[in-house]
C-alpha cells in the first residue's frame, strides 16, 4: 500500500514495486490521479493495482483504506505511509496550517499504525514504511509546521521500530532532500509554502523513480533510513557532532537565502 500516490514519490514507489511483482493499493485525496495510476499499472497486469480515494487527514480516512485494502487482496505485507503536506511558515502560521500538517505529516502514520500493527504482530511479520524528510533529521529553513512534523514523522517511525522490531514489524523511514514533486514546484509560489530554492539550495534534485529505487534497495536490506541523498548522513553527523556549530551554519544558510531572496 502506499499514499499519496496520485503523483510524485507515491506514484514512483507504486510503479517500483508493481515492477517487482506486487499487488497495490494506491491510495490519495485526489481520486482521478490516483485512478489514472492504477488503471495504468492494471494495463500491464490485470487486477493488480487498487485505487482508493481517501482522507489521510482523518482516523476513518486510514481505518477505511486499511480495511478496504483487506478485503481486496488480503493481508498487508507493506504500508508506505507517503501522504504529507508542505505547508505554512513561521509563527505566524495560521492554526489550520498547523492542524492540517499534523493531520497529514503525522497522525495519518499513526492511524494506519493502529490499524495495522496488532495484525502484523499477530502474524509475526510486517513492514511499515514513511516519508518524513531531510528536513526531519535537520530542519527546514523558513517553514515550522513542516521542520516540526517532519521531526515528529521520524520519532514515530523509531518509536515503531524500538517497540515492535522484535515481534516481526520491520519499520524504514524516507528522509530525502530535493525530490522533482508537485510540493517543490509549488514552493516557486511564494505563497503556496516550502520555497524550492531553499530546496535546491541543500543538494541534488532528484526523479521519484530515483527515489524509489533507493528505497527498494533500503527495504530488501531492511535498514531504517532511506536516503536517497546520501549527504544527509554527513550533514546529521556535523549536527550531533557540534549542535552549536551546526545551528550557527544554518542561520548563516538562512541569511544567505534571505538575501537571495
Amino acid at each position: 500500500m502506499v499514499t499519496g500516490a496520485a503523483g510524485g514519490i507515491g506514484e514512483g514507489l507504486a510503479e517500483r514495486f508493481h515492477a517487482e511483482g506486487a499487488r497495490v493499493v494506491l491510495a490519495d485525496v485526489q481520486s482521478a490521479g490516483v485512478a489514472a495510476v492504477a488503471e495504468r499499472l492494471n494495463a500491464a497486469r490485470p487486477d493488480s493495482a487498487l485505487a482508493v480515494a481517501a482522507d489521510l487527514g482523518t482516523e476513518e480516512g486510514n481505518r477505511h483504506l486499511v480495511e478496504v485494502a483487506e478485503q481486496a487482496f488480503g493481508p498487508i505485507d507493506l504500508f508506505f505511509a507517503n501522504a504529507g503536506v508542505g505547508i505554512g511558515r513561521g509563527l505566524d502560521s495560521p492554526e489550520s496550517e498547523w492542524d492540517l500538517a499534523f493531520d497529514v505529516n503525522v497522525h495519518a502514520h499513526r492511524w494506519a499504525a493502529k490499524y495495522l500493527v496488532p495484525g502484523w504482530v499477530a502474524r509475526g511479520e510486517g513492514y511499515f514504511c514513511s516519508t518524513a524528510s531531510a528536513a526531519g533529521l535537520l530542519s527546514q529553513i523558513g517553514s515550522a509546521p513542516y521542520s516540526l512534523t517532519k521531526h515528529a514523522a521520524v520519532a514515530f517511525a523509531e518509536w515503531l521500530s524500538i517497540t515492535y522490531g522484535d515481534a516481526g514489524v520491520r519499520v524504514s523511514c524516507l528522509c530525502p532532500q530535493g525530490v522533482n514533486t508537485a510540493m517543490l514546484r509549488a514552493g516557486d509560489d511564494p505563497t503556496a509554502g516550502i520555497s524550492s530554492s531553499v530546496v535546491r539550495s541543500a543538494g541534488r534534485v532528484l526523479e521519484p523513480s530515483e527515489v524509489a529505487e533507493v528505497a527498494v534497495q533500503t527495504i530488501r536490506a531492511e535498514t531504517f533510513l532511506i536516503l536517497p541523498h546520501p549527504e544527509v548522513l554527513t550533514y546529521l553527523q556535523r549536527k550531533t557532532g557540534d549542535y552549536d556549530r551546526w545551528l550557527a551554519g544554518m542561520r548563516k544558510l538562512q541569511a544567505r537565502m534571505l538575501a537571495g531572496n
